[in-house]
């Protein structure tokens, strides 16, 4: 079942954040990774600049979770992670179907260029990478991340993105 994120969910949130980012160990540059991958107070900003949370339940317990943010013209897809023992069963697949529904402007990913999995992940669910030019552009126009940040992501859009 996926259900909205409430206040009270919020360390439980946490906790499935920290504990999908688990893949990126030995992936990303060593420089973006720090322990815990999101810090209690990170996340709050990120609630606060907009990013609302839905949950995956199975058997009413909390497996996974996926980040939607709407930034006027697109909506951003932001914080998807599934719990370590929940991994590869199509329950992100679920959430990026249930949030995509829920918008009518074009949905951006942003993601780790060396994090072939998560970029596989979204191809296969009809996004695409976009060109390194616009790439460049986006993650500086829609997402407030360090240049460090900039330098080893991709972007990836749905269908409906016509570009900049």
């Amino acid at each position: 079942m996926i259900v909205s994120a409430k206040d009270s969910d919020f360390y439980i949130v946490h906790e499935i954040i920290n504990d999908g980012a688990s893949a990126y160990k030995g992936v990303i540059p060593a420089d973006r990774l720090h322990e815990p991958y999101m810090s209690v107070e990170e996340l709050q900003v990120q609630i606060d600049d907009g990013v609302k949370f839905w949950c995956y339940l199975d058997g009413g317990k909390m497996i996974a979770v996926m980040g939607i943010q709407e930034k006027g013209d697109v909506t951003l897809i932001r914080h998807a992670y599934v719990r370590t023992v929940a991994r590869n069963k199509g329950i992100g697949g679920k959430l990026l179907q249930h949030l995509s529904a829920l918008v009518s402007t074009p949905i951006l990913i942003g993601t780790w260029a060396d994090a072939a999995w998560a970029i596989s992940f979204y191809q296969k669910h009809g996004f695409r990478l976009v060109s390194f030019n616009e790439k460049e552009q986006l993650l500086r126009k829609y997402w407030n991340i360090p240049v460090r940040q900039i330098d080893t992501s991709v972007v990836l859009a749905s269908a409906n993105w016509v570009g900049l």
